[in-house]
C-alpha cells in the first residue's frame, strides 16, 4: 500500500481507516477551527465526526481515500453547525424583540413570587444581574448586553439559562406553590 499522500486509498478495514484518520487529526482540527473560529467548538465537531466515522466507517467505497471521505464528512458537519447557529440566532432575535415589545402588566408584576428576591442571589452573579435588569427592572436585552460587553444573542442565551436556573430554584424552594404559578405566594423559602 502506498502511503505517499493523505488521500491514498485504504482497505475498508475499520482499524486501518481509524489509524489513517487519527494520523491526520491535527490537520482536521485546524481545518474545522478556521471555519468556526473556536477551538472548543472545533474539538466538539471533530469528536462528533470521529464518532460518526466509527458508526458509518463502512460507507467508504472501494478506492475512496479515508481522508478525503472524512473531509467530506467534516464539511457536512460544518454546514449543519452553521445552519443550527443561524437558526438559534434568529430564534433569539425573535425572543429579544418579543420581550422588548411585550406590554408591562402591573397586576402581574405585583404578583411575582415573594421568594424570588431571596433566591435570586443563589444564582450565578451574572445570571442574577441579567434577571434583575431585564425581568425586574424591565430593561431591554440589547441595552443590558451592550453594557455588559456581550452580544444581544449571548445575553438572550444567558437570560434563558438564568430563568431556567431560577425556575429550578423556585421549584425546589417553594414546592407546590411554584407548581401553581407562585401567584399570591405565601410560602417561606426552604433554602
Amino acid at each position: 500500500m502506498d502511503e505517499a499522500g493523505p488521500d491514498a486509498a485504504l482497505p475498508l478495514d475499520r482499524e486501518d481507516v481509524v489509524a489513517a484518520l487519527l494520523a491526520q487529526r491535527s490537520r482536521f482540527l485546524a481545518f474545522v477551527e478556521r471555519r468556526v473560529g473556536s477551538r472548543a467548538v472545533a474539538e466538539d465537531l471533530l469528536q462528533t465526526a470521529f464518532a460518526r466515522t466509527l458508526e458509518k466507517g463502512g460507507a467508504l467505497k472501494d478506492g475512496e481515500g479515508a481522508v478525503a471521505w472524512f473531509y467530506r464528512l467534516l464539511r457536512n458537519a460544518l454546514v449543519d453547525h452553521h445552519r443550527r447557529q443561524a437558526a438559534e440566532g434568529r430564534a433569539l432575535a425573535v425572543e429579544a424583540r418579543d420581550a422588548d415589545s411585550a406590554p408591562e402588566d402591573p397586576e402581574l408584576k405585583g404578583a411575582v413570587c415573594a421568594c424570588l428576591g431571596d433566591l435570586l442571589p443563589t444564582l450565578k452573579p451574572s445570571y442574577a444581574e441579567l434577571v434583575r435588569q431585564v425581568d425586574l427592572e424591565g430593561r431591554a436585552v440589547p441595552d443590558v448586553a451592550r453594557e455588559a460587553g456581550i452580544t444581544a444573542n449571548n445575553a438572550g442565551v444567558r437570560l434563558h439559562r438564568a430563568r431556567l436556573a431560577l425556575k429550578r430554584s423556585l421549584e425546589r424552594s417553594c414546592g407546590a406553590c411554584a407548581a401553581h404559578g407562585c401567584l399570591d405566594c405565601s410560602c417561606k423559602p426552604r433554602g
